[in-house]
């Protein structure tokens, strides 16, 4: 793979090329044809590949990642090299998540690219806000993230030095300043779909919020999917759900990725019917850790964080439709009301501060 050079456009990646790149994974499989079927261009540059054999046997169709206009960006935000850093550590991860069969990594050029398992092909459903899970199914997600986060709890360099490059969360300026740009148009674009006591406040008040709850995350942490936002999962067959995208890799705590997951996934009626039930059994899972009611506070405090990134990305053209994002920022703004995030998390800042 070290020989490999990621190719700058997809017609660039030819037979011989693809069978250096499943080579690890699948020795002794020669690649007769690789034929692209399907092209993204968003934050990241994106294809799928049909393939057939000369010899050997591999997948007969892999998904290919790669890095895009967005690499400076993602740079500044700390994200640029997390996903096939994590692919390529070759730690387990204890939810679902495409299997990655090879990982190019050049840092000069500030490039990557990823080859890896069509989830598809195992009747994975990608879902979007537009398509949201049920109760039942949510409980497995959830399940799921405890699984992952009990495996890494208080994981760092020493314990884990494959992983060792993760960073803490923390309100990077990177995403801060990308924040207070964006904000104040999703704000305009949200239109009557914000509750009353979000729409009265200002872009810089929201960020903020959101700046103030990230700084607490370095509590208690463990490793994050970080960006487990339904647009990032998938259905199996069984109604497991799995993760895709891991370019926001954090070390922190698993409230960000529990609340951002289930206040997205659910529409509300089924949020408000469940996230009590759904918060305690995932404390239940996770093991050794605080109270339920420790807990349900730092639930309550999460929207913060998805409300901002919403609201930043409403406010953003092409990284995700309007209709996805506006209909995330409306379940975000409405539990950030309903559960009375500033109080739970000003509890949560006495409490650190003791």
């Amino acid at each position: 793979m070290t020989a490999l050079r990621i190719p700058d456009r997809w017609s660039d990646v030819s037979a011989e090329w693809m069978t250096a790149a499943l080579s690890v994974r699948f020795p002794g499989a020669e690649v007769a044809a690789a034929t692209l079927q399907w092209v993204s261009e968003g934050t990241n540059r994106r294809a799928r590949f049909g393939l057939t054999y000369r010899s050997g046997t591999g997948p007969e169709i892999v998904f290919v990642k790669a890095e895009g206009e967005h690499r400076a960006v993602h740079a500044r935000n700390g994200n640029l090299f997390n996903e096939p850093r994590i692919f390529a550590s070759g730690m387990p991860l204890q939810v679902d998540h495409p299997e990655p069969y090879g990982v190019l990594i050049n840092e000069a050029a500030l490039d990557w690219l990823v080859v890896m398992e069509d989830v598809s092909l195992r009747g994975g459903d990608p879902r979007d806000s537009t398509r949201p899970l049920s109760i039942d199914q949510a409980a497995n997600g959830v399940r799921g993230l405890a699984r992952l986060h009990r495996a890494y709890r208080g994981f760092s360099a020493v314990t884990h030095p494959a992983l060792g490059w993760v960073q803490t969360w923390a309100p990077a300026e990177g995403f801060h300043s990308a924040l207070r740009r964006r904000v104040p148009l999703g704000l305009e674009r949200a239109g009557g779909r914000l509750p009353a006591e979000v729409a009265r406040r200002s872009a810089d008040e929201i960020v903020d919020v959101w700046v103030r709850y990230v700084a607490l995350l370095g509590r208690d942490p463990t490793l994050l999917h970080a960006d487990a936002h339904i647009g990032n999962t998938y259905l199996l067959p069984d109604d497991d759900v799995g993760f895709l995208d891991w370019q926001v890799v954090r070390r922190g705590h698993w409230s960000q990725d529990v609340g951002y997951f289930l206040q997205g996934a659910l529409v509300e009626t089924d949020r408000r019917a469940a996230e009590r039930e759904l918060v305690a059994a995932y404390s239940e899972e996770l093991g050794r850790g605080a109270g339920r009611a420790d807990a349900w506070r730092w639930y309550r405090a999460s929207p913060a964080y998805g409300l901002a990134i919403w609201l930043s990305t409403l406010g953003t053209d092409g990284y995700q439709r309007h209709d996805i994002s506006l209909e995330l920022v409306a379940r975000y703004a409405a539990v950030f009301v309903e559960l009375e995030t500033l109080d739970a998390l000003t509890a949560l800042e006495s409490a650190a501060a003791c």
